[in-house]
């Protein structure tokens, strides 16, 4: 029987540099990440090891290395973090990223500007 668990990692935070602006991309600003990850968790679930489950660690390496490539656009970031994904963990069966730029440049006073995306 398969079973399969829904995964966070929440509130991730990155210091990079993205935006269509070219000081944003000089300057660089704060941003945090929200991921949801549903993974078949069958054999992690009864052998209670970690070579069997999806490594949060590592999971959180890859969001780490996309996020620091540079970027115009969180939809770009967004898409490479859901395909890197994809492709190193095959227990992986969805996954949703959302991306929020904190204090973004739009001419007013605003918490965040933010992009979800799903696999």
């Amino acid at each position: 029987m398969k079973n399969t668990g829904k995964i966070e990692l929440l509130d991730m935070e990155f210091f990079a540099y993205h935006g269509c602006f070219e000081d944003e991309r000089r300057i660089g600003n704060n941003f945090v990440v929200n991921l949801t990850m549903e993974a078949d968790v069958s054999r992690a679930s009864i052998s209670d090891n970690i070579d069997d489950a999806l490594n949060y660690q590592a999971v959180y390496q890859v969001v780490k290395r996309e996020m620091m490539i540079q970027s115009h656009l969180l939809e770009h970031v967004a898409a490479r973090i859901l395909k890197a994904l994809k492709n190193e963990f095959p227990a992986i069966i969805s996954a949703s990223v959302k991306i929020d730029k904190l204090n973004p440049p739009i001419g007013g006073k605003l918490y965040a500007s933010s992009v979800t995306m799903s696999l």
